[in-house]
C-alpha cells in the first residue's frame, strides 16, 4: 500500500540538489510543432530528455505546476546525470487558451514532437485520461515509454470498461508502452459508492461531465452503488460551459436524492455544481473524485459550500501523510519550494523516478540508454520502493497500489477522513 512502513531514507540528496534544480527554471518551454513525426533510430547519446505533457494553461495550472516541481526534483536528485549522459527535462503544455483546458490538437502535436526528437526517451503524462487516448497510440507505435502520473480511466489499460476495441486500439504495436503510478477508477468509483452508503445515503443522483474520465468513474460508482443497495434516482451529463445549474438542482431536489455524485473535475465545473447545490437549498451530500482534489476546486466552489458536506476521493493520501520515502519527498518539497505540494506532486515525482531508475539499471548493467531499452526496463518494475511505498507494474501497466483516501474540506483545507486499502 502507499503508506508502507519503511526506514526513512536520507533525503539530503534531494535537498543538496536544490541548486541544480533551480536551473530548470531557465529551460525554454518548447512550442508545439506541426510536422509529421518520424521516429528516429535510437542510439547512444551524450544528452537525453524526459518530457512531460500536462495542462499548464487554465485552472489546472496550480496542480500541474506542483507535478512539474516533483518531476524536476526527481531529475535533480541525479544531478542531471546518469554516468556520462546528461538528462534534461522539457515541460510541455497540452492545453490551449481557447479551450482553457487540455486540447486534443495540442496533445497530438506534443506526441508527434516527442517522437521526432531522437533525444526524448520518455513521455511523462498525461493528466487527463481523454488526452491519453490521443497520444497513447502514437507513442506506442514509436516504441516510446509513457508514464502517467494522473490518468485513472480503467479502459486505457483494461477491457470491459469502455469500447469493445479498448485498450487494444491504444496498442497498435501489440506491446504495452503505457504505465501509470496512480490507482484506477474501478477502485475509486467503488470506494466512493461504499462511502456514500457509510454516510447513510439511500437515494443517489449521478452526474458526469461527458468526458472519458468523468463518464468512466461515474459509471463505476453507479454500478457498485446498485450492487450495495443504493437507489439511483437519476443520472445526467452536464454542459461543462454552463454558467449555472439551477434548473438541474431543482430537478435533483424533486427526486428526493440525499447524495449527489459528480464524475468530473474542477475544470469541468465541479465547483459551480457545489455552489448551486447550496444556493438551491439542496441538502444532499456531494461526492466527487480525485479530479477535484486541488486547491482550485475549493476556490471555485467556495469553502463554505464544501465544508463537511462534500467528500473527495483520492488515490493515496495527502503528501503530508506519507511515510518513508514519501515523507522524505514531502520535506524536500517544502524545503525546495516553500509551499505545500498539491495532491499529484508526488505522482509526478514517482513517475519520473520510475523512468530514471530504469535508466540507472540499464547503465549499471553496461547497457545503452535507448527508447527500446528504457521501455523494456520500465516494464520490469517490480517491488519498487519509492515515495508511494512498495509497488509493481502489473501485466496491464497499472500500479499494484490500491490505497485510496476519502477527504472533506474544513477551514478551507482538505482534511482526510478515511483511508481505504
Amino acid at each position: 500500500m502507499m503508506m508502507n512502513s519503511m526506514k526513512t531514507a536520507n533525503f539530503r540528496s534531494a535537498i543538496s540538489a536544490f541548486a541544480f534544480l533551480t536551473s530548470f527554471a531557465l529551460l525554454p518551454l518548447a512550442g508545439c510543432g506541426s510536422d509529421k513525426p518520424t521516429a528516429p533510430a535510437a542510439t547512444a547519446a551524450d544528452s537525453i530528455k524526459i518530457v512531460s505533457s500536462l495542462p499548464r494553461t487554465g485552472s489546472a495550472n496550480a496542480q500541474t505546476t506542483s507535478m512539474v516541481n516533483g518531476i524536476k526534483m526527481a531529475i535533480a536528485e541525479t544531478n542531471g546525470k546518469i554516468g556520462d549522459t546528461t538528462i534534461s527535462y522539457e515541460d510541455w503544455d497540452d492545453a490551449s487558451a481557447q479551450k482553457g483546458n487540455w486540447d486534443p490538437t495540442v496533445e497530438a502535436q506534443n506526441a508527434d514532437k516527442a517522437i521526432a526528437d531522437e533525444a526524448v526517451m520518455a513521455y511523462v503524462g498525461t493528466y487527463n485520461s481523454g488526452a491519453a487516448k490521443i497520444s497513447m497510440p502514437k507513442l506506442n507505435a514509436a516504441g516510446m515509454v509513457m508514464v502517467s502520473p494522473a490518468n485513472t480511466a480503467p479502459n486505457l489499460t483494461k477491457a470491459g470498461f469502455g469500447e469493445p476495441n479498448e485498450p487494444a486500439v491504444y496498442r497498435p504495436s501489440g506491446k504495452i508502452n503505457y504505465f501509470r503510478v496512480v490507482p484506477t477508477d474501478d477502485v475509486q468509483g467503488a470506494v466512493a459508492a461504499d462511502y456514500a452508503k457509510e454516510l447513510g445515503a439511500t437515494k443517489v443522483f449521478v452526474l458526469d461531465d461527458r468526458e472519458v474520465y468523468g463518464k468512466g468513474v461515474s459509471g463505476v460508482f453507479q454500478k457498485h452503488a446498485k450492487e450495495i443497495g443504493l437507489e439511483i434516482v437519476g443520472t445526467d451529463g452536464i454542459d461543462t460551459k454552463a454558467s449555472n445549474y439551477k434548473s438541474l438542482i431543482t430537478k435533483i431536489k424533486q427526486t428526493g436524492a440525499d447524495l449527489v455524485y459528480f464524475g468530473g473535475t474542477t475544470q469541468t465545473n465541479a465547483g459551480q455544481i457545489a455552489k448551486d447545490m447550496v444556493a438551491g437549498g439542496l441538502k444532499a451530500k456531494l461526492i466527487v473524485p480525485d479530479g477535484c482534489y486541488e486547491k482550485a476546486f475549493i476556490e471555485a466552489a467556495g469553502a463554505e459550500a464544501l465544508e463537511d458536506r462534500c467528500f473527495i476521493t483520492f488515490g493515496g493520501v495527502a503528501a503530508k501523510s506519507l511515510t518513508g520515502k514519501g515523507r522524505d519527498f514531502y520535506l524536500a518539497y517544502l524545503k525546495t519550494y516553500t509551499s505545500e505540494p498539491e495532491g499529484y506532486a508526488v505522482y509526478g515525482y514517482e513517475a519520473a523516478k520510475v523512468v530514471i531508475s530504469a535508466m540507472q539499471r540499464i547503465h549499471a548493467a553496461g547497457g545503452t540508454i535507448t527508447r527500446a531499452s528504457v521501455l523494456a526496463e520500465v516494464g520490469k518494475t517490480k517491488d519498487y520502493t519509492g515515495a508511494l511505498g512498495t509497488w509493481s507494474f502489473d501485466a496491464n501497466g497499472d500500479t499494484t497500489n490500491r490505497t485510496m483516501s476519502v477527504n472533506t474540506v474544513r477551514n478551507g483545507e482538505f482534511v482526510m477522513v478515511k483511508v481505504v486499502n
